[in-house]
């Protein structure tokens, strides 16, 4: 139960009459959160994936200092600013080649209502109204913004909706076993003719439980997609900026989407900001002297200077042979530590896909995000100074690109104790 201190805050994903109260966090630094009450976490997920440097990074804090005694704000319609400009720039030099447009919104569920608006209004402005079927992946998730739910899995997050949300087409996640009989159906409902998009998340489907699929048959889609004129949006809000190992998940993929959604870790964690790029060919559908023909989406925050200033830095930092380096060791890491629990009766399987380990736990419930599970293994990585948020019984760790090897060794001892102790 909450405490009276933090009686005003209605907190997210939180069941605010059971939840314990929370943990006051006066400060973080690095890949360490400092509480209140003196103790101190190591957060080996970022912080829901955002902080890919660590906590309160020095070179993108003074970015932002910077930018304050420069430009705070400014409306995004009519005008422009450096920022702006330089983080469309670099974005567009990191992703494949075909990108061309960037589109700036406020998180990870604005950047896809802008990619999934974009897709449905590409057709209707060329004539073809009755494209406005979307296809998506079973167990997806994509935000909590009606666009975003409808396209997500439909389940109790979004149980009070569902009379709200539109009809989507899905198909399972890709395997070898399967993959024949996706790609057909993938077929029949294309030629049906009334197929606007595909949206996926490539390679992991993250609140899902870290479900993993190769990419050798996400690019069997896709080409088929592109064969049947069917726009292609990659939700990577969570594998962008190095989680899979590589830059973005795409970068795998040798056929690609028309259309990219980041979020998440574009600023290192420190301001809002989601992104849509999109190819030249979905800009040129709304580039036309019919003003109806615009794209209307907006946001207040579109664009902050101050947002696109700390991105700015991120990506400097991303890109930089040492934050690289970082990458490459924790897929080593990781990869040891999976090789090393595979075969513990309570791990029902190890899954890793670049910065990203998600170790299953065989319980006696269904996996599920309300195996109950979940908490008991919370309270205890907490109690051992791991900041740890299981997904139902899929215990995962996505840490910062600064952890130190010492820092990784602690995670891993925790969660390896915890195989015995959440198992007795």
């Amino acid at each position: 139960m909450t405490n009276d201190n933090d009686n005003h805050i209605w907190h997210p994903f939180t069941q605010m009459k059971t939840a314990d109260a929370p943990i006051h966090i006066e400060r973080g630094k690095d890949c360490t959160l400092f509480a209140a009450d003196g103790k101190e976490y190591i957060d080996a997920i970022s912080s829901w994936w955002v902080n890919i440097h660590g906590h309160c990074n020095e070179y993108i804090a003074n970015a932002i200092a910077a930018q304050t005694k420069i430009l705070e704000h400014v409306i995004f319609a009519g005008f422009t600013h450096t920022p702006a400009i330089k983080l469309s720039k670099k974005l567009i030099s990191i992703l494949p080649d075909h990108f061309a447009k960037v589109f700036f919104s406020d998180d990870g569920s604005t950047s896809v209502e802008v990619a999934l608006k974009m897709a449905i209004q590409y057709w209707h402005n060329q004539g073809f109204k009755n494209k406005r079927t979307i296809i998506a992946f079973e167990n997806g998730y994509h935000g909590d913004t009606f666009g975003a739910m409808s396209v997500a899995e439909r389940n109790a997050f979004n149980a009070a909706f569902d009379p709200f949300l539109f009809e989507v087409k899905r198909l399972p996640i890709p395997n070898k076993n399967n993959i024949d009989s996706i790609k057909q159906q993938l077929i029949t409902w294309a030629d049906e003719g009334n197929t606007a998009a595909f949206i996926f998340e490539p390679l992991v489907q993250g609140a899902a439980g870290m479900l993993m699929y190769e990419a050798v048959y996400l690019d069997e889609l896709i080409a088929i997609a592109i064969k049947k004129n069917i726009i292609c949006i990659a939700d990577e809000v969570m594998t962008g900026f190095g989680r899979t190992g590589k830059n973005f998940a795409i970068n795998y993929l040798q056929n690609q989407p028309d259309i990219i959604c980041l979020s998440k870790g574009i600023t290192g964690g420190f301001m809002p900001l989601g992104v849509t790029v999109s190819t030249q060919k979905i800009f040129d559908a709304f580039y036309a002297d019919d003003a109806k023909k615009t794209f209307f989406h907006g946001h207040s925050y579109t664009a902050n200077p101050l947002a696109c200033a700390a991105a700015n830095a991120s990506m400097e930092l991303l890109v930089n042979e040492k934050c690289q380096r970082q990458i490459k060791q924790i897929v080593e890491y990781h990869s040891g530590f999976a090789t090393s629990i595979k075969n513990n009766s309570f791990v029902k399987e190890v899954r890793q896909m670049g910065t990203i380990l998600a170790i299953e736990l065989n319980t006696t419930e269904d996996s599920s995000y309300f195996n109950t599970v979940k908490k008991i293994a919370y309270e205890y990585y907490l109690s051992n100074g791991i900041f740890l948020r299981p997904l139902g019984n899929v215990v995962y760790i996505m840490p910062p690109y600064c952890i130190t090897k010492e820092e990784l060794e602690k995670v891993y001892a925790v969660i390896n104790d915890s195989l015995s102790i959440l198992s007795a």
